[in-house]
């Protein structure tokens, strides 16, 4: 067996790492866990008007510092969560308390990675409770 170089040997270390993974059987979407330490800033009350939150069930893309006339569509979270860019945040209305807002903060560097969940009041935007996993 001929030697190869260690660039050819990481790339195919690599191909064989993505082939497995593609083996396991499952095509779910796999949020990854959120990382807690500080929380992102201006979290301590949802500066998000309430006729802006999606519809119960249904998630919204927000970017903090964007007119809300400005802001994207609601639509069906697995639509919003897989495309969220840095930075944004991710609203959702859970179907079975309609009274809170679930707030997903993306990392501002990592597009579609969670690094903060936080539940608020959804008539008044009080903070209620951090989600921990």
């Amino acid at each position: 067996m001929p030697l190869r170089s260690a660039p050819t040997r990481s790339l195919a270390a690599a191909a064989a790492l993505s082939a497995l993974a593609g083996c396991s059987g499952t095509n779910t979407y796999s949020q990854p866990e959120p990382r807690f330490g500080k929380a992102p800033a201006g979290a301590e009350t949802l500066a998000v008007p309430p006729g802006q939150l999606p519809p119960p069930g249904a998630c919204r893309l927000w970017f903090p510092g964007r007119p809300p006339g400005r802001q994207p569509k609601p639509r069906p979270c697995s639509e919003v969560e897989s495309s969220a860019p840095a930075g944004a945040w991710v609203l959702y209305r859970p179907s079975q308390d309609r009274s809170v807002v679930h707030v997903r903060y993306v990392d501002d560097r990592r597009a579609g990675v969670v690094v903060w969940i936080r539940v608020f009041d959804a008539s008044s935007g009080a903070f209620i409770r951090d989600v921990k996993g």
